[in-house]
């Protein structure tokens, strides 16, 4: 991945260049992936083609029954990668609340890291994530409640929290303030 790059169009055609050599290399046709992952055929042909772009619950989709993390649909082979605030690929949810900027992955496809953002007054629900992956999030900035199975967590600033990920989980920004994250996942085996 090259999170420098700034030009969205490049990076959705790099993330449809990377969905079509993963799904090639698994023997999938474009009709096979639609009903494992429960994304359209023609939207993973227009994600493929490079013809848009994709919201984060349609890649985690995609990243889960392709049993990859979805940071896999972004690589790209770097000896030292940099990540800057508010640069580079940023991964909006639905309504634009909740946004993701990633920032690392490991080599073996272990550990994903993001930096993530929650809009004043809003709340992201997340798809339930691959089997066995811990998540970790640290509150950078603000004040935030998270939900984990029924229960609810508030994390002040540097407050962390880590949990089983393959469940129910959400963020909950009750404040006016931006809500700023440190999101690791760390996939189990």
């Amino acid at each position: 991945m090259n999170p420098e790059t700034d030009d969205p169009k490049q990076v959705v055609l790099q993330v449809g260049g990377v969905l079509k050599k993963i799904r090639k290399e698994k023997h999938l046709s474009l009709e096979d992936l639609s009903e494992l992952s429960g994304v359209s055929k023609l939207t993973l042909g227009n994600i493929e083609r490079g013809e848009t772009n994709p919201t984060i619950g349609v890649l985690w989709k995609i990243s889960k029954c392709l049993s990859i993390p979805l940071l896999a649909l972004f690589s790209t082979e770097n000896s030292v990668n940099l990540s800057r605030a508010g640069k580079g690929l940023r991964i909006a949810g639905d309504n634009k609340d909740w946004v993701i900027e990633p920032i690392f992955q490991n080599v073996s496809n272990e550990m994903e890291t993001y930096r993530a953002y929650l809009q004043p007054n809003s709340s992201y629900y997340p798809e339930k994530h691959h089997h066995n992956t811990t998540e970790i999030a640290t509150v950078m900035s603000g004040t935030l409640s998270i939900h984990v199975n029924n229960e609810s967590y508030v994390l002040n600033q540097y407050d962390s929290i880590s949990f089983c990920a393959d469940g129910q989980h959400s963020y909950i920004n009750q404040s006016d303030e931006l809500v700023v994250l440190h999101i690791i996942l760390k996939y189990g085996v």
